[in-house]
């Protein structure tokens, strides 16, 4: 903007109507009658003035006076001030508005957390994790290749925006409405092939931005979102597994290991996975994620996917690295239940060695886990509940709690995880 156009724009503030110049005007009025006090009161400061006090008060009433006077006007232009100023954007009472402003205060201190992983589980977490604080980085897979995200994928050779999509709702200030808005998914015969309003908004800001990471960044800021959503990587990497199937496709034989491709392909193969990888393997760490690690107080891995939203992010090298050498509190989230086509049959322990040879051991100190699930039944055929082990593990601190969600009880619940995060982070 040029320098009469800034110049324009902070005369505006003096345009009739605002409610602003007859404040501003008794602001300016208060704050002389209090320079003139000041300038007053060292004449008075002397020992002749004592004594002249001594004798008779007289002198000192203009002071007074002119302190007095001042001090009322200026109180009253800042309250009448704040009135004008605030009123534009406050439809709240002033009793919330100051809790809003003590809350944000808050949560602008609160702890440093970074929070790896993918799918519903990140979003579920970073729902409960907002509340406490407003530094938090989420780091999501790229690894998805199904759905809207992948024709996405696909067509315009972007990043899958899916996973970032719910991340950014998630951590948004008007969280349901643009869950809502961003779920919202056009019909298959509509033209947009079933495409959800999300991933098209995050594909039109990349083409505006420029780039998809300042797609998220201007969405971030659009949306008020208490935090970061950034990629693990900004390579497009392809999730390969090998399966040994136990429900095999035409032409394969039970119990025969199979390699496929894409993480939407892993699922379906009915069987146990022996091991995942990414193609390229030496995809480069996104660097702000790298940063956001070893800045960070605590790092949470998972709930989510084993599989297909966990691993995806620590088989990018850089990043599983950057989580070892980190000083940070470091937690492994189990999943509720186990995951059909994935980790049929886990318990925690399964789930934690799983991850450890994939990446190696040392990647976290602490694992969460739920330890109740009442009388509900498992959630569904070929899913349990991903039970403790029987004998407490000694090489990683073991921390149970009621953590499900009463409503959906293969899930977790937002506000119980993130206290007992926090918990483990103060303790």
């Amino acid at each position: 903007m040029s320098r009469w156009g800034q110049q324009r724009t902070h005369l505006r503030w003096l345009q009739p109507g605002l409610g602003l110049k007859r404040w501003l005007l008794l602001l300016i009025a208060g704050l002389t009658l209090l320079a003139l006090g000041v300038a007053a009161l060292p004449r008075l400061l002397d020992f002749s003035a004592w004594w002249r006090l001594l004798e008779r008060t007289t002198p000192w009433l203009p002071v007074v006076l002119l302190f007095t006077i001042g001090g009322i006007l200026v109180g009253l232009a800042i309250l009448n001030l704040n009135r004008a100023l605030l009123g534009a954007f406050r439809r709240a009472s002033p009793d919330d508005v100051v809790e809003t402003v003590w809350r944000h205060r808050q949560r602008r201190r609160g702890p440093k957390i970074v929070a790896i992983g993918g799918g519903h589980g990140l979003n579920t977490l970073l729902r409960g994790l907002k509340e406490y604080t407003d530094n938090i980085t989420a780091i999501v897979t790229v690894a998805d290749d199904g759905g809207s995200s992948g024709k996405l994928r696909r067509d315009l050779g972007m990043l899958p925006p899916g996973d970032f999509r719910n991340c950014i709702a998630a951590l948004s200030e008007a969280e349901g409405l643009v869950s809502q808005l961003f779920q919202y998914r056009f019909g298959q015969d509509s033209g947009l092939d079933g495409h959800s309003f999300g991933n098209l908004y995050l594909t039109a800001m990349t083409a505006i931005t420029g780039s998809f990471v300042s797609a998220l960044e201007e969405s971030s800021r659009v949306l008020a979102v208490r935090g970061r959503v950034i990629p693990s990587t900004l390579i497009p990497v392809v999730l390969g597994a090998e399966v040994l199937v136990s429900h095999p496709p035409q032409g394969a034989s039970p119990g025969q290991l199979l390699r496929v491709q894409g993480e939407s392909r892993i699922g379906e193969l009915r069987g146990q996975v022996q091991r995942v990888y990414l193609e390229p393997e030496d995809a480069p760490a996104y660097p702000e994620a790298i940063r956001a690690i070893l800045d960070a107080d605590l790092i949470v891995i998972g709930p989510g996917s084993l599989y297909t939203s966990v691993l995806p992010n620590l088989l990018v090298q850089d990043l599983a690295r950057a989580v070892s050498s980190s000083t940070a509190t470091k937690a492994y989230v189990c999943n509720v239940a186990t995951q059909a086509g994935e980790t049929e049959g886990y318990d925690v322990s399964a789930h934690v060695n799983a991850l450890r040879d994939h990446v190696g051991p040392g990647l976290f100190h602490l694992v969460l886990a739920n330890h109740t699930f009442g009388d509900n039944p498992p959630p569904g055929e070929g899913v349990d509940w991903a039970r403790l082990p029987e004998v407490r593990p000694t090489d990683y601190g073991l921390v149970t709690g009621d953590l499900v969600d009463r409503q959906y009880p293969w899930r977790h619940d937002p506000a119980k995880l993130a206290v007992a995060l926090i918990q483990c982070l103060e303790s």
